[in-house]
């Protein structure tokens, strides 16, 4: 439904979702915010499994069937341990459970080969291994910005996050 290009932007999971969509013609370029970034082929699940699983990997727990949702001790100690506990308790009563099945959809045709890529990396993550963050940036090519941040700087540097993604879209 947008008119013009389109710059689309994704944060962990939304990662894969943002490496399909991105090979839409209006699609100008993607951004990844400690997003998973797999290759053709690949599925999220694939993508970073030769990697030591982050600590808050084993927060993650079944949330009724075929879903997962991550617990409040996952969310406070490993999802948002940078942001004040309040509004990590927000962080975690709004969550939705995710599909256990997303995890192991591949990727048909990953389009941050094809197309200008950007990557946030998270380097005080501890849901997604700031490791596969960096090699992920590296191999891509990305034009890359390293945050000391949780696995969400949008919310623990907002300013910084919604700057760097003004530049990228400015670039397109």
């Amino acid at each position: 439904m947008q008119e013009g290009p389109v710059l689309l932007v994704g944060h962990s999971w939304g990662g894969a979702v943002i490496t399909e969509a991105g090979n839409h013609p209006q699609v100008k370029g993607l951004v990844y915010v400690a997003a998973g970034a797999p290759d053709s082929g690949q599925s999220f699940a694939d993508w970073w499994k030769d990697y030591t699983p982050a600590p808050g990997a084993a927060e993650i727990k079944p949330y009724g069937e075929g879903y997962v949702a991550l617990t409040r001790e996952g969310v406070r100690k490993h999802f948002v341990q940078d942001i004040p506990s309040d509004e990590a308790d927000i962080v975690y009563a709004t969550q939705g459970p995710l599909a256990v099945k997303c995890f192991g959809d591949k990727i048909t045709e990953a389009a941050w080969r094809t197309r200008p890529n950007w990557y946030i990396v998270a380097a005080q993550d501890e849901t997604i291994p700031p490791d596969v963050e960096r090699d992920s940036a590296n191999r891509m090519g990305a034009k890359t910005l390293v945050l000391e941040s949780s696995h969400v700087p949008m919310l623990s540097q907002p300013d910084v996050v919604a700057e760097f993604i003004a530049k990228a879209a400015a670039s397109l």
